[in-house]
């Protein structure tokens, strides 16, 4: 299902949009760089693969097995307050490595979030290009990981108020970079944007408050109403630190013998699918035609 976006032509572009259904008006979080990869069988956990130009100056993450474990306490401070957010390692760790990665680095310092949408079903604000106009990332991409709830096969989720997501061109397209946007209030979008965090009470009221004053002109989906600016990104030391424990893969022995008693006995063709492996149609992020200018 196609998401409807609103917005102005953007040419040879990419915007980073969310996007909602088509039955719904405003388009969902997408980031909107130049983010075209190319796709190549990763060796490692995660993977950073060049795509486009950087919006700043800015490298790769290092480490390609971050720890995937337990989780990272943040401040983004913004012109407005701060908002101390909760980044989940477990679930996303690629994600969350590249996140601390590009703060540490000073990525997201003096940027300003390019767009707040206040539709019935769609409320975020979304931030993390230094542009400032919803085209720019990290000059690199990385793939999709933490959906609100993997196991659904429904064409919308809801992404609960204080979620941290991170903005992409489409579902399944690995095309995730610096972009992300915070739910201020329950929404309803398409799965597959991967969420790598939590924004805290305190912070939610931050973020509440500035999507309360809405985009400039009114309007449901446009750049902020008042310049809303991500100063900095507090870090904790070490937050890059260490390697985690995933599971390996090797090649089958033709050799070996099979070591589930009954196993050699079933014929191929008896052996059960997994419906969730044959990609249901789930609706898709914004294409890179349209975004709201700054």
């Amino acid at each position: 299902m196609l998401g409807v976006v609103v917005g102005v032509v953007v040419v040879a572009t990419t915007v980073w949009l969310v996007t909602r259904p088509a039955s719904t008006t405003t388009a969902s979080p997408s980031d909107t760089g130049s983010a075209t990869s190319t796709s190549t069988e990763p060796t490692t956990p995660c993977s950073y693969p060049a795509a486009g130009t950087a919006a700043k100056e800015v490298s790769a993450p290092a480490n390609l097995s971050p720890l995937n474990s337990g989780t990272v306490d943040v401040t983004l401070a913004f012109n407005s307050g701060d908002v101390p957010v909760t980044l989940d390692r477990t679930d996303a760790p690629c994600t969350v490595n590249s996140f601390l990665s590009l703060a540490s680095q000073g990525f997201y310092d003096a940027t300003d979030c390019w767009r707040v949408t206040d539709a019935d079903a769609l409320k975020i604000l979304q931030c993390g290009d230094p542009s400032g106009k919803g085209n720019g990332g990290p000059g690199y991409t990385f793939a999709d990981e933490a959906a609100v709830d993997p196991t659904s096969t429904a064409t919308t989720q809801t992404y609960p108020a204080g979620t941290v997501a991170m903005a992409n061109t489409g579902p399944g397209t690995a095309t995730n970079g610096s972009q992300f946007f915070i739910v201020y209030a329950d929404s309803t979008l398409p799965p597959g944007y991967t969420v790598f965090g939590q924004v805290s009470a305190d912070g939610l009221g931050v973020i509440q408050a500035i999507g309360a004053k809405g985009a400039v002109k009114n309007v449901q989906d446009g750049p902020p109403s008042e310049t809303v600016t991500l100063t900095s990104v507090s870090v904790p030391e070490g937050s890059l630190d260490g390697t985690g424990s995933y599971p390996t893969t090797t090649a089958a022995d033709p050799n070996a013998v099979p070591t589930d008693p009954g196993l050699e006995t079933v014929p191929s063709e008896a052996v059960p699918s997994d419906p969730a492996t044959e990609d249901p149609t789930t609706g898709d992020p914004a294409t890179s035609e349209a975004a709201p200018t700054s």
